[in-house]
């Protein structure tokens, strides 16, 4: 029996020969998986372990590599992505402040972008905290300028002062919550917080390269927006320069709303469409000189310009994670021209995939890397089936109409479901502003953006700068009517965690295995979508804080305060699915007191929860530490601050309570002590 399932599995292995690359990065992303379900951070015997197994496995993948082998090398790429994975997050620590900062703030302003306030916002790296040692000062820190109305913004490169409150990166607000303390350890940030009053320069910018490329970008978006006046500047400042700080709220939720706020993002799209353009423009130009169109490998020198362009268009952009995945993936493609290879393959995406993850583990929870690779890899599949099949006999004149509705619509089914559970919004007509969109930015906006840069040696741009304009009023224009029908915009609740490991595990299953098993993927997808169906939202939510607690009712979650603790309110209605605002929620009933099945609470704040005494049977949720001693259950700032946000609910009488630290564990990003133990 063993021989015969051993046999089983090595005639499966066989008929997967030659597209085994392809399952590199799940096996990789599978082990950096692995290091962030940690519930405690791993400690060196955890690394030493897996360095043994990658070395082993390797070593016997070699030895039976016509067999078994690949089950061995699938091994030992989990046990390299969970080594990246530590690696990684020990190559961004940094301290992280611990307590509530208010005083005089210094440091050299490394980043300009604006919140979701719609306040400028500065990133400051050597940053001075008045009364607090080095060892205590974060490396970078980033406040948002409440008092900035009016006056110049610091720029790039010079040091800026400025009197503020600091705090640590806030802790999810509910478990399973978005976890921006990990994702502010990796972006190096050990402090956020904001002014009221204006922020001052008291250094001029410093020299240097990366420093004076992104006094360039402003300088360039300053110039781009004097040039197209109104939002359509700023979203051509956006798209050219990654600067988003000149965009209003209200643009940003139209686009969103519309399914169009990937066109922001200068990521795939916007990469792929100037590498493109310039591939085709070089190749154009050198085939008018026969000298070199019949000598020079054109294809070849036209694939090295579109590199080099794309690298320009990275540096320029600012380098942002989405824009350095897109030309990870663009250099891919060129590279395969230049090494006479197929361009878009399954390989390429799986390549720089493995490039992306190797250099940043962490971009495999964001909703970025999920959805660009999801949709890279969905348009790969259907184009290549749809050139099997030759489009099915259509003429050719309509090839072009088609690949455009193709491509919408097979990007937008692609990372539908992911967007919906990371954001829970889902766009019921974001199909129908794509088509209006996206040929609009491909055929006018970029090339005209090339054109422009061109132009511009020679004080030109102007002619392609209108055009840019034409293009973008008209995308604006399309966002803005699509979000405002009627029930443009639905909610979903937030999934299950298992959801989105299940659903990508069998898309991938389907997408990359040879065989009928392949088909087993599908009832996977479907297994997901039946979890998420029947998933379940907390009965009663606390926040972090203490000072706001939700309850869900027949009409929504009732909350306990109109104002307070917004983003915990906004979050906790988001995952919900409820389009109401805390003002709503808390307009929905009187929790005085909350009861939750036979068990009783009362939440206090402020004055109120210092004098607290305890009342009969009940719970105390408090936001202030009580003054006396109190003899009944509380829950307090003190609790809080072991617990993180807690989410109950009740089982046949019995009250079940999921703390955050009990999802989010004892690691690097979120405990003080496991940092001072690792240093």
């Amino acid at each position: 029996m063993i021989r015969s399932a051993f046999g089983m599995v090595s005639a499966a292995l066989q008929r997967q020969r030659g597209y085994l690359l392809t399952f590199a990065p799940v096996f990789f992303g599978t082990g950096i998986g692995i290091f962030f379900a940690q519930g405690q951070e791993p400690g060196w015997p955890a690394y030493g372990i897996a360095a043994a197994v990658a070395v082993v496995a390797l070593w016997v993948a070699r030895v039976r590599r016509f067999d078994i082998g690949p089950l061995f090398a699938a091994s030992a790429v989990v046990a390299l992505g969970f080594l990246a994975a530590g690696w990684r997050a020990h190559t961004v620590a940094g301290p992280v402040i611990d307590f509530r900062y208010y005083g005089t703030i210094e440091g050299r302003v490394v980043a300009i972008d604006r919140s979701s306030s719609d306040r400028v916002r500065l990133t400051l790296d050597r940053v001075y905290l008045d009364r607090t040692p080095p060892e205590r000062t974060p490396r970078r820190v980033r406040v948002s300028l409440h008092g900035q109305d009016g006056l110049p913004v610091p720029s790039p490169g010079s040091h800026a002062l400025l009197t503020g409150h600091l705090s640590p990166p806030p802790s999810p607000a509910e478990p399973h919550g978005f976890d921006f303390e990990r994702h502010a350890w990796f972006l190096k940030l050990g402090g956020v917080g904001y002014t009221r009053a204006p922020a001052l320069i008291f250094a001029p910018p410093e020299p240097g390269l990366r420093l004076a490329v992104l006094r360039f970008r402003m300088a360039l978006s300053a110039a781009v927006q004097a040039q197209i006046p109104g939002q359509a500047g700023a979203v051509a400042a956006a798209v050219t320069t990654g600067d988003r700080s000149a965009m209003s709220q209200e643009v940003v939720e139209n686009l969103r709303h519309s399914n169009l706020a990937h066109l922001l993002a200068i990521s795939g799209l916007h990469m792929g469409l100037l590498t493109g353009f310039v591939f085709a423009l070089t190749r154009v130009a050198l085939a008018l000189y026969p000298p070199i169109a019949l000598r020079w490998p054109t294809r070849k020198i036209a694939a090295l310009v579109a590199l080099a362009a794309g690298a320009g268009y990275l540096a320029l952009s600012g380098g942002a994670v989405a824009t350095e995945r897109a030309y990870i993936m663009a250099a891919v493609v060129f590279g395969a021209v230049l090494f006479d290879r197929r361009a878009l393959t399954l390989r390429a995406v799986a390549l720089a995939a493995l490039i992306v993850l190797a250099l940043q583990p962490e971009a495999l929870l964001g909703p970025g890397f999920q959805m660009s690779f999801a949709a890279t890899t969905a348009l790969v599949v259907t184009f290549r089936w749809l050139s099997a099949n030759d489009m099915f006999g259509m003429p050719r004149a309509l090839r072009p109409s088609a690949a455009v509705v193709i491509s919408s619509a097979v990007a937008g089914f692609a990372t539908a479901p992911i967007a919906a559970a990371h954001f829970n919004i889902i766009s019921h007509f974001g199909l129908i502003a794509n088509l209006l969109s996206v040929p609009i930015m491909g055929a006018f906006v970029m090339p005209a953006a090339v054109i422009a840069a061109i132009l511009s040696l020679v004080g030109a741009a102007a002619p392609a700068l209108w055009v840019m304009e034409l293009g973008l009023t008209w995308i604006l224009w399309v966002a803005a009517w699509v979000s405002d029908i009627d029930g443009a915009v639905g909610r979903v609740y937030s999934p299950d965690p298992r959801v989105l490991p299940m659903m990508t595990l069998g898309a991938l299953a389907l997408v990359l295995w040879r065989g009928r098993a392949r088909w087993g993927g599908l009832a996977i997808v479907a297994a997901s979508f039946a979890l998420w169906a029947v998933t379940e939202r907390p009965a009663m939510l606390i926040s972090p804080s203490g000072g706001l607690v939700g309850v869900m009712g027949a009409e929504g979650r009732v909350l306990t305060r109109a104002r307070g603790d917004g983003f915990a309110a906004r979050s906790w209605l988001e995952n919900d699915a409820d389009f109401g605002t805390q003002e709503e929620a808390f307009d929905r009933g009187e929790l005085v007191p909350i009861t939750l099945g036979p068990h009783r609470f009362h939440a206090k704040t402020g004055v109120q929860a210092k004098r607290a005494t305890c009342a009969e049977g009940a719970t105390l949720i408090l936001n202030q530490q009580p003054e006396a001693p109190l003899d009944c259950p509380a829950i307090t700032p003190a609790t809080l601050r072991d617990t993180g946000a807690l989410a109950l609910s009740v089982k046949d009488a019995d009250l079940l309570i999921l703390t955050t630290r009990d999802v989010t564990g004892h690691r690097l990003w979120n405990s003080a002590d496991v940092r001072a133990a690792w240093r």
